[in-house]
């Protein structure tokens, strides 16, 4: 890689991502319910960002970037529905910083991504280390869950047919994605969030969540649409801010007819204080 490559930021265009998941009921992603917590709308998953910064990362790692890569992202502003925003990149050989910009010049989210999907500097794994562990008896929503809690054999699998009618949504569609049926990051993050009715099982409900900060792990890639795979979870990290409640908890994905863990996933979800009758 040259000197030149490495000292200068690879820039994506201004797209505009769709929220998906306008007519959720109960969800951040629904307009009137976002609009009571104080958003400007139902907001776009975090996980769709993810697909933005591909085709630059493709630049830097190549295919392989989807057999051993990683990307991990931490949200500072929620978009809307066709709100355009913009991914760059600072390339390096060993972590790579992310950064996405909406048309105001306001910050979206920051985060690295890397060829080694063990990267322990990782935006996610400095900021799960930097933040201080929940005080348990403040908790309400999160109440009854445990650092270390886990959960196992839970089933796994997107779709080709699903994948194909997303694919016609993706902010940056790459031919692979078409003609082998690899997962983008957005769809990784899918997959693994299958497991959230098993992880949020203690959750005292009603109330509304959101993506804090995602991290993709490729072990053994790629991740393949109509692929049956197996999950287990564990509990990180339960912190508190404010506004929320926040779990970190890892997905482990394991190929499920040779056992073979194939991709991690880790998850800081955020529960709105203002969401829940427990904190009225």
């Amino acid at each position: 890689m040259s000197e030149a490559v490495i000292q200068h930021p690879l820039t994506g265009e201004f797209r505009a991502p769709h929220n998906g998941f306008q007519q959720a009921p109960g969800s951040i992603h629904n307009d009137e319910v976002a609009s009571k917590l104080g958003f400007k709308g139902g907001t776009v998953p975090g996980s769709v960002h993810m697909d933005q910064f591909v085709p630059l990362l493709m630049q830097i790692y190549g295919r392989a970037w989807f057999e051993t890569g990683d990307i991990s992202l931490h949200f500072s502003q929620a978009t809307v529905d066709r709100e355009e925003v913009q991914a760059s990149v600072q390339p390096d050989a060993s972590r790579a910083r992310l950064l996405m910009f909406n048309r105001a010049g306001q910050q979206v989210c920051v985060g690295t991504a890397s060829p080694n999907a063990r990267d322990a500097g990782s935006e996610i794994a400095r900021r799960m280390a930097e933040q201080a562990d929940a005080d348990l008896g403040r908790l309400r929503i999160y109440a009854d869950m445990r650092v270390g809690d886990t959960t196992s054999d839970i089933p796994m699998r997107v779709s080709r047919a699903d994948y194909d009618a997303g694919l016609g949504r993706i902010t940056e569609r790459l031919s692979l994605y078409d003609a082998e049926g690899v997962l983008s990051p957005a769809y990784a993050i899918r997959l693994a969030h299958m497991s959230r009715p098993f992880v949020m099982a203690k959750a005292k409900t009603p109330y509304v969540g959101l993506f804090g900060a995602l991290e993709v792990r490729h072990l053994a890639g790629p991740l393949l649409a109509d692929k049956d795979y197996v999950g287990r979870t564990t509990m990180r990290k339960i912190t508190e801010s404010p506004k929320t409640e926040n779990v970190w908890y890892d997905v482990d994905i394991a190929d499920a007819a040779t056992g073979e863990d194939v991709a991690s996933v880790t998850f800081m979800i955020r529960a709105m204080k203002a969401s829940s009758p427990l904190w009225s």
